[in-house]
């Protein structure tokens, strides 16, 4: 029987799950298009409403409505991903962050692996 879920046998799979927000839907769209386009990602979900996000900034602490972005990618496209989402994102210091993906479907994650 084949397995359903990968992962599970092994430590973590080469894939990663990437966490970005943007300052408008239309610049999460932007970025998403991009980087689809350029197989640095099989797939960008863009959450449907906005987020508040509280965080510190030069000293003060500041309260934004954001769009966030859940990119799903592989190891070796982390660093240009990284990047091209830098240079098309309007802040100063986007958010970034890379999550491995210890397990998954294994034909969602065979997906992933063949279009990008």
């Amino acid at each position: 029987m084949r397995e359903r879920v990968t992962g599970l046998e092994d430590s973590l799979t080469d894939k990663y799950l990437v966490l970005v927000t943007c300052a408008s839907v239309a610049e999460a769209k932007r970025i998403a298009r991009a980087v689809v386009d350029a197989r640095l990602a099989a797939c960008v979900n863009i959450l449907p409403g906005a987020v508040t996000s509280i965080y510190r900034w030069k000293g003060k602490v500041e309260s934004t409505r954001e769009r966030l972005m859940l990119i799903k990618t592989s190891r070796k496209h982390l660093a240009k991903l990284q990047g091209v989402v830098e240079r098309l994102h309007s802040y100063e210091v986007p958010e970034f962050i890379a999550l491995p993906i210890e397990a998954g479907s294994l034909a969602y994650l065979d997906w992933l692996g063949g279009v990008m």
